[in-house]
């Protein structure tokens, strides 16, 4: 008889930012499959999902992946169910519209990678700052690049767990990193940026970091940290129109204060006007405009308008469940 070990991952109550939670459950002679994972629970009342009185949560699997890192471990992606069945007010997951897969996203996440013992970005100095930005994005060397090692081993665990990651990069600031996912389907594309992000966390116990998902944390002359959020569906894959893009794109424009309501707690901090991003109470879109609220890339231009849109409004620390459910119903809405 050989013996697995399940880790079950869900999102907890707290609003607006909600946390990751996790615990293991150890199965006999599993499968490996996703509809071999039983249905769990756990206590509400401890995560800001149940009373005290009544406190049973269920938990859904809905996602699994190999754990890189755990002898006989699995990832569980899992959903948050009432008692009922019905799921719970703080699963985004359940309400996404895209029960045919026709949405595709790629997610850009920044983050920051913390020293515990400072409480500062690796490259910050104890009482002072680094030179200005400008010589970390993309850089290489000790001079200007900090936190490779754990960046490089997140990048084998997400590949050997089976996510479709796409890619990493420092990014402006001295800390600040970025990986990339890429999945067809809403909530797949959810998923693994949630995965992504639990196997990130977990890695950084035996660092000594932690990940800072504020969206601005160090204030002054800083970029701050988003999670751009690139999609498609089959009309902007296949339409060959520019007067549709537009007409897409102008279907946000009525609707930015909803989008603002899910793309991360403090976003108005980073989105300024200034270090790449459009203000938070404006609207803008263009062709490889990076200060633009949605950027329209120059290989869907130069491809005749076939491709895909970039909305760079999303935080570092917004759910990709929210942000993605609430594009969609966007889309849905423009008049094509």
């Amino acid at each position: 008889m050989s013996k697995s070990k399940l880790e079950y991952i869900w999102l907890d109550g707290h609003h607006p930012t909600q946390n990751m939670r996790s615990k293991t459950k150890v199965e006999d002679d599993f499968s490996g499959k996703l509809e071999d994972c039983p249905i769990w629970s756990f206590d509400g009342s401890s995560t800001e999902q149940a009373s005290g009185d009544s406190s049973d949560c269920l938990l859904k699997p809905v996602a699994i992946y190999p754990d890189p890192v755990r002898k006989n471990g699995w990832l569980v992606m899992a959903e948050v169910l009432n008692a009922d069945g019905t799921p719970h007010a703080s699963n985004a997951r359940a309400t996404i519209d895209d029960d045919d897969n026709d949405f595709w996203f790629g997610f850009e996440q920044e983050y920051f990678l913390m020293d515990t013992k400072t409480d500062l970005p690796l490259g910050f100095p104890r009482g002072g700052f680094p030179g200005p930005q400008g010589k970390y994005y993309c850089s290489v060397g000790g001079r200007y690049t900090w936190g490779r090692d754990l960046v490089e081993e997140h990048a084998d665990l997400c590949i050997e767990a089976g996510l479709n990651f796409e890619g990493i990069n420092q990014e402006v600031a001295p800390g600040q990193w970025e990986f990339q996912l890429f999945a067809k389907g809403a909530k797949k594309a959810g998923d693994e940026i949630w995965i992504a992000r639990y196997l990130l966390d977990r890695l950084t116990e035996k660092y000594g970091y932690y990940i800072e998902y504020h969206p601005k944390p160090v204030k002054g002359d800083w970029n701050g940290s988003g999670m751009h959020a690139n999609f498609s569906n089959t009309t902007l894959r296949t339409c060959g129109s520019k007067e549709m893009y537009e007409k897409i794109c102008e279907a946000f424009r009525p609707v930015t204060d909803e989008h603002i309501d899910v793309y991360g707690e403090f976003n108005d901090e980073r989105l300024t006007g200034l270090h790449e991003t459009a203000h938070v109470s404006d609207f803008s879109y263009g062709v490889s405009d990076r200060g633009a609220s949605i950027r329209i890339p120059i290989i869907t231009v130069e491809k005749g308008w076939k491709g895909w849109l970039e909305d760079r409004r999303p935080a570092s620390n917004g759910d990709p469940y929210k942000i993605a459910g609430r594009i969609i119903k966007t889309v849905k809405s423009a008049d094509v």
